[in-house]
Order: structure tokens, then C-alpha cells, then sequence
């Protein structure tokens, strides 16, 4: 379908051909205008009474209920066409609950007072019988109720506002860009998520929240025919928790990378035309670049890329269910256990201070309340290197001898119970003005590196390895060329005991998970990281082209 055919067709709601594996998406496909409908608060308060109502009938010491409206829509383009469109609409309610001291749970798509308090009844008997099993009886920090609140991202305008003919547009414009400057293949995409969801507990809270969440995002391909060489450079944008506003490029957002690589960073908005036209030449230049020379280097990391290493060597690693073991089946334990904890070691340089914020603006974690009513906030994980906390949930705080969860429990949907999640984990920007240039003058032999890879762990979190999108040889504190085949080697203690320097809040930028699994049954969420630009020194890099043995 070529761009002039499409743009009458602004309500076309096609079946999928590819979605990915993103909280919502594979729900019931619906035309984009049913995606502006709203629901009265009053009915889901009526409904949410039915069902605490009829779990204390059945026995219940306590009953939460979460009534959700999970909307998205997902725009995908490859060079001049559309291959697909979907809007999508899933809702429901599920009913959690406690009785005899144990944890039962039920969820329906009947929403009526009837079938919610079915629903909480099948819970009820479901924690009953799980009782007759369990060894330890489930202990909850205190919550006092907030009455009715609410909350809404703060955006400016809803993704899902904006005329599909307009996203397609903007995708096939930035197509259009790509191929104009020498690509051979590009595809585009943007995703757009709205949960509705509405909380109510025996505690006494009623709690209407309105979140968004959007990602653009590309791939570029160049192939040089004579050879037979082929790259591709993916976007640096980051999915956040805003509305369309990210799609409106605003000067004061743009950030430049080291002096000599031409790369460009973004804060609270995104140029995609911009970022596009600057990764088709780089996907050209990546076919000539030099192959790396395996060695210790000083590294000097992008946000967009330090954001998965703090992903995974520090978000999920201090994980307290993880930590305890308790999610061992899905990508495995931690070594920052709690004996580990007691032992003082330095989980890292004393530069390093990492943050749980679910109130972050701008971040995909941002709520105003979590999934069992808890007001989020923000807390520190590691200060000055060392561990001081980990991310906990109401039912887990006794086990460390604290008194309330810190907010960070969530359900990708309705019909999927809520357990601890990763809030925001960030490391905090330098106190003292350093710029990245700044920093690059220091690094005598090294390599700047940018932008998402690939990456492995191992199941305690601690040996891991990870490469990039764009790398750059730093030689007496410049930018000398571009390199290729790179990946860097530590265990999570010896990488995070060499962070040397982190630039100040002026570089301050965040990355994105769209879609971070975990649970079984697996569920999604998505979560933000943030930091300025960081060095680490004397790290280990490998050459991923070179043949083993």
C-alpha cells in the first residue's frame, strides 16, 4: 500500500501480522475511535464495592480489585509501504485476596456487580484451599487508605488523539530520509499504550489512573553490493511515558555526543527525522570501520546504552524476590543476597549512587500508585557503592525487617496478578560540571559506545557481557574513528568498582524497556534508567568478529 492509497483510510484496523511481545498488544482489535471512549468512574466504584463487598462475605481478611481498560496501537512501515496497523482493547478485573492467611486470586471479563462478585468469591475459595498448603501465613506492611484520588501522566496530547494518517506519514517521511541518503532496507514502527486502570481495596482506597506510554523506533540497513558487507544502526530514541508531545523535536532537548562522532542524544522530546538521517550514514560508515583489537580499555557510555547494563546488572539484581530466590525459573537468582548485603563489600565505586524513583517525569515507571495501592515514591538502592536496599512489595517487607513496600508492585493486565516489579532504577548524575568532552579529554586509550545491543548475564546476575549500536576509538582524548566488533566482558562488583566519573545533570538522559519480562506465567513492563554520560576504567573488550580457539 503506497503512501497516497493509505491516507483516506484513517479508521483501517487490520489484523496483525507482527506484534511483539508488549503488554496489550494481541488484544481484541477494535477501530481507533472506540480507543477515545472513557468509562465513568462512578460505575467502576459500584463495581469495585461488589467485589470487596462479597470477598468479606466469604471470608476474606482483606481484598483488592483492579478494574482495567488496557488500550494500544501499534503503526509498522518498511521503505515506501505500511505493512500494518492495529488498535487493540482489553479489559477486565481481577480480584485478589487474603484469607486463612493465604493469597487466592480471580479474574473475569464480566463486568458487572455480579460477575465481580463472582469473581471475588472464586478467589476467596482458591485462597482456602491454597491455606490448607501453606507454611507461613502472609503478613502485610501496613497501607492506610487514600479515599477516591486520582492520577494521570501528565501529557500534553494523547498518541492515540493524533490521525493515524499523520503517524504514517511521519514513519514513511523518515523511510523516505533513509532511503534518500543510501540505505538498502528500512523499517519504522511506533507503539502507543494507555492503561485505565481503576484500584480499589478493603483499606479504603479508591484509585482512577490514566498512564501512556509510546515508543518510534527504526532499524536502518546498508549493504555494500561489491563486497557483500551488511549493517544496520537501530534508533536511539527511548520509549517514555508521554503522549504524542515526544514526536515534536524541541532544540533545548537535543544532546551532542563526544566531539567527532556527530551522534546526538535526546531528552524529553525526539527528532526521528533527525536521528534517521544521522544513522543511515552511520550504517555506512559502520561497513568501513575498523575491527577492534581486543584489550583493557577505559569505556565512556552513552545513557542510551548504560541504561540496559544498570537493566540488568543492578535493576534486576536487587530485585527482593529474586534475591530470595523466589523467582529462580525466569532468568535466575542474585548474587546480592542478604548475607552478601551484611558482608559491607562495595557493590561499586563510591561515584556510584543508584535510585528507585517511580515518580520520575518523563519515565516509563511513572505512577502515581502502585498495583496494590501503594503511593509511589523514591528510595535509595545503593549509595556511595554500597548496597542499601532493595525493591520490595507489601508482602515482602517484614522479611527485611522494614515496615512498608516501597510501590513497586505491578500486573501487566487485568486478568494477571500483581507481584514485585522493577520501578525506575537510575544512577544519579555527577555533582561537579563535566561535560562528555570533558570527560573524553581524560581517556588516553578507549572507546565511546552508544545505543542498545546485544547482551548475556548469567543467572545471579554477575558474569555478563555486553556490546552496542556505535562505537567510536577515543586515542589521547579524542575522537579518532569509528570501530566495529565490539563487547565488553566483567562480572557486575568488578564493573561497577571501575566507574570512575559520571558527567553532570546538563547530559542527564533516560533509556527504555518496553517490554521487560519476568513471572510465571511471564508477564511485561516497562521501565525507565537514567543517567549522564559515565566512564569506566580498565575494562575488558573483546572482539566478536575473531574466531575462538
Amino acid at each position: 500500500m503506497k503512501r497516497r492509497d493509505f491516507v483516506g483510510l484513517t479508521g483501517l484496523a487490520t489484523g496483525a501480522l507482527f506484534l511483539p511481545s508488549i503488554p496489550g498488544f494481541g488484544s481484541t482489535l477494535v477501530t481507533p475511535e472506540r480507543l477515545l471512549e472513557t468509562v465513568d468512574v462512578a460505575v467502576k466504584k459500584r463495581l469495585a464495592d461488589a467485589a470487596l463487598n462479597a470477598a468479606k462475605s466469604a471470608g476474606a481478611s482483606y481484598a483488592d480489585v483492579r478494574i482495567g481498560r488496557y488500550l494500544n496501537q501499534s503503526v509498522f512501515t518498511r521503505e515506501k509501504q505500511v505493512q500494518n496497523i492495529a488498535s487493540g482493547e482489553s479489559q477486565g478485573a481481577g480480584v485478589r485476596v487474603i484469607a486463612n492467611g493465604t493469597w487466592g486470586f480471580a479474574a473475569t471479563n464480566d463486568l458487572s456487580e455480579a460477575g465481580l462478585a463472582k469473581a471475588a468469591q472464586t478467589a476467596t475459595a482458591i485462597a482456602k484451599a491454597n491455606s490448607k498448603v501453606q507454611k507461613e501465613k502472609v503478613i502485610l506492611a501496613p497501607q492506610k487508605g487514600f479515599g477516591e484520588v486520582s492520577w494521570k501522566t501528565p501529557i500534553v496530547q494523547s498518541a492515540f488523539e493524533v490521525p493515524i494518517a499523520q503517524k504514517v506519514d511521519l514513519l514513511l517521511s523518515a523511510n523516505g530520509k533513509a532511503l534518500e541518503g543510501g540505505a538498502s532496507f528500512v523499517n519504522s514502527a511506533l507503539f502507543q499504550i494507555n492503561e485505565q486502570k481503576y484500584f480499589a481495596s478493603t483499606d479504603g482506597s479508591y484509585i482512577d489512573q490514566d498512564i501512556h506510554r509510546i515508543w518510534p523506533t527504526f532499524t536502518v540497513s546498508a549493504v555494500d553490493r561489491s563486497s557483500g558487507k551488511f549493517r544496520s544502526r537501530q534508533a536511539l530514541s527511548a520509549p517514555m511515558g508521554m503522549g504524542y508531545e515526544y514526536l515534536v523535536p524541541k532544540a533545548k532537548d537535543k544532546i551532542a555526543g563526544p566531539a567527532g562522532s556527530g551522534l546526538v542524544g535526546y531528552k524529553m522530546s525526539y527528532d526521528l527525522l533527525e536521528d534517521i538521517t544521522a544513522a543511515t550514514r552511520e550504517a555506512k560508515q559502520k561497513i568501513m570501520a575498523k575491527s577492534v583489537t581486543p584489550g583493557k580499555y577505559d569505556l565512556v557510555l552513552d545513557p542510551n546504552h548504560l541504561g540496559l547494563t544498570i537493566h540488568e546488572s543492578i535493576g534486576h539484581a536487587t530485585e527482593l524476590d529474586r534475591v530470595l530466590g523466589y523467582e529462580a525459573n525466569y532468568a535466575g537468582t542474585s548474587f546480592a543476597t542478604l548475607d552478601w548485603k551484611k558482608q559491607n563489600k562495595p557493590y561499586g565505586s563510591k561515584v556510584v549512587n543508584i535510585v528507585a524513583d517511580k515518580t520520575q517525569p518523563g519515565s516509563l515507571g511513572a505512577v502515581g500508585y502502585d498495583d496494590e495501592g501503594v503511593k509511589a515514591g523514591q528510595w535509595d538502592i545503593i549509595k556511595d557503592g554500597m548496597l542499601v536496599d532493595y525493591q520490595k512489595i507489601r508482602d515482602q517487607a517484614h522479611i527485611v525487617g522494614q515496615d512498608h513496600s516501597d510501590g513497586c508492585c505491578y500486573a501487566q493486565s487485568w486478568e494477571d496478578v500483581q507481584f514485585q516489579r522493577m520501578p525506575n532504577v537510575s544512577l544519579k548524575p555527577g555533582k561537579a560540571k563535566m561535560s562528555v568532552d570533558d570527560m573524553v579529554k581524560n581517556v588516553d586509550k578507549g572507546i565511546y559506545i552508544a545505543g542498545r545491543g546485544s547482551f548475556s548475564i548469567d543467572q545471579q546476575r554477575y558474569n555478563f557481557q555486553f556490546g552496542g549500536t556505535v562505537f567510536y576509538a577515543i586515542e589521547k582524548g579524542k575522537i579518532t574513528g569509528m570501530l566495529e566488533d565490539v563487547a565488553y566482558q566483567a562480572n557486575t562488583q568488578e564493573f561497577w568498582n571501575s566507574c570512575a566519573a559520571t558527567c553532570d545533570q546538563s547530559d542527564y538522559r533516560m533509556f527504555g524497556s518496553f517490554n521487560d519480562g519476568k513471572g510465571q506465567p511471564a508477564q511485561s513492563s516497562a521501565v525507565s534508567h537514567g543517567s549522564a554520560t559515565t566512564r569506566f576504567n580498565g575494562v575488558n573488550v573483546i572482539n566478536t568478529a575473531r574466531k575462538i580457539g
